[in-house]
């Protein structure tokens, strides 16, 4: 490993230096402690130069403290991450510019990349309290059992998409869940006009990173979180719909399930196999699969004919197991409810462009008008992901999407 042999400088133009006044009371700026690290400060021609030394500690220098600077106090606001602390103290804001690279054909953000969005906004909402350790959202005592935040369960509802180059703000707060659990909500709204886009919920547990099994919370775990909970719902839940398990019969199989797609083979109409090999990139810093990784292998199993008209409104993720490198990965999807589906698919032929591309169902010219197309129920597929073992299949998610109609995001535009 490479050692850092020099001092990190940077220098500082101010409007106007004394340098002939001397305070008596003020610090000798020749011994700055800065984050715990020590400093030489020099002034020339009106700019004053700072140069920090890392802490060194039995001989070495911590320099992932220097270049992440997590802070080891709650903070009230980040300028560089756009973030700052809501809800009296215990909720966090981060606003967002949708960029280039995540946003789909039609220029609207993907799924994949909202769902990247609520995990950043979640890892720097711990970030600013000051709990952070070492791995993702793991807190100080969290580090110290050899604990990892794992999640079990997962909600989105979308109701918009943001566009490319839109501003948008991501409210996150966290509450209590059982006895060992924590509950995470998402609000994303247009920073601009404050239309909500999407709402999200999700359940987390805690498991030992080194034998894989999951773990009660400890006492020091939850006298650090527990002081930021709030009885607050992004999505008010009922009773819990339950996800059927699918089987091999299921209407679409992607089987040898990986990251990265080398062939595909069509069979029949129904069943669509890909073989694929694994990529360490699916992998995050827990050394386990990425959530987000498993939705985009659940969508992979979506009709291409479906996604042309369709987009994705609302879904339900129950995690069983998690995934590893080795694993080969088979994804199932049946239709929820065939004859609405089927229906829905072969409508789209004979949809009509009216007022510049916005999209009508052919009901309309049927007589059942406009209204009667928007109150359509959203058809929904049930997924499930499983890992195909010698001995049996072990299911990793289950899984619930709802769809709609997609409409022009600008439908009067010329």
């Amino acid at each position: 490993m490479a050692s850092l042999t020099s001092l990190a400088s940077f220098t500082i133009r101010c409007s106007s230096i004394r340098e002939h006044h001397h305070d008596p009371h003020k610090q000798n700026p020749s011994s700055i402690k800065i984050n715990g690290t020590s400093s030489g400060l020099s002034t020339k021609n009106g700019a004053v130069t700072i140069k920090v030394a890392p802490e060194v500690e039995n001989g070495h220098i911590k320099t992932q403290q220097v270049r992440q600077n997590i802070p080891t106090k709650k903070q009230s606001d980040d300028p560089f991450r756009q973030g700052l602390i809501t809800e009296g103290g215990v909720g966090y804001r981060q606003t967002v510019v949708i960029r280039s690279y995540e946003v789909g054909a039609d220029k609207t953000a993907t799924i994949e990349s909202i769902l990247n969005l609520l995990q950043e906004t979640a890892l720097n909402h711990v970030w600013m309290s000051g709990l952070l350790g070492d791995g993702f959202g793991a807190t100080h005592g969290m580090t110290r059992n050899n604990l990892i935040w794992v999640v079990s369960r997962m909600q989105v509802e979308v109701d918009h998409y943001p566009i490319w180059g839109e501003v948008i703000e991501i409210d996150t707060w966290v509450g209590a869940s059982g006895k060992n659990g924590m509950r995470r909500d998402w609000l994303v709204r247009s920073h601009a006009m404050g239309l909500v886009f999407a709402r999200a919920t999700s359940t987390w547990v805690m498991m030992n990173q080194q034998t894989r099994r999951l773990s009660k919370m400890p006492e020091e775990v939850r006298a650090e979180i527990s002081p930021w909970f709030i009885e607050k719902q992004a999505i008010q839940e009922d009773v819990s719909e339950k996800i059927e398990k699918l089987d091999d019969k299921a209407k679409y199989v992607n089987s040898n399930l990986k990251s990265h797609i080398l062939a595909s083979e069509f069979i029949c109409f129904d069943i669509i196999t890909h073989r694929t090999t694994p990529k360490r990139s699916d992998l995050d810093m827990n050394h386990h699969v990425n959530n987000v990784n498993y939705v985009r292998w659940m969508l992979e199993t979506i009709p291409d004919q479906f996604l042309e008209n369709h987009q994705l409104s609302g879904m339900i993720l129950e995690y069983r197991r998690e995934c590893g490198s080795s694993d080969i990965v088979q994804a199932l999807c049946e239709t929820h409810g065939d004859g609405i589906l089927k229906a829905g698919v072969e409508q789209g032929h004979n949809n009509m462009n009216l007022l510049n591309g916005f999209s009508m169902a052919s009901g309309i010219l049927e007589g059942n008008g406009l209204l009667k197309c928007f109150e359509e129920k959203p058809f929904r597929y049930t997924h499930l992901l499983q890992v195909n073992g010698e001995a049996k299949n072990e299911e990793i998610v289950r899984g619930r999407t709802s769809w709609k109609r997609k409409i022009s995001t600008m439908p009067f535009s010329t």
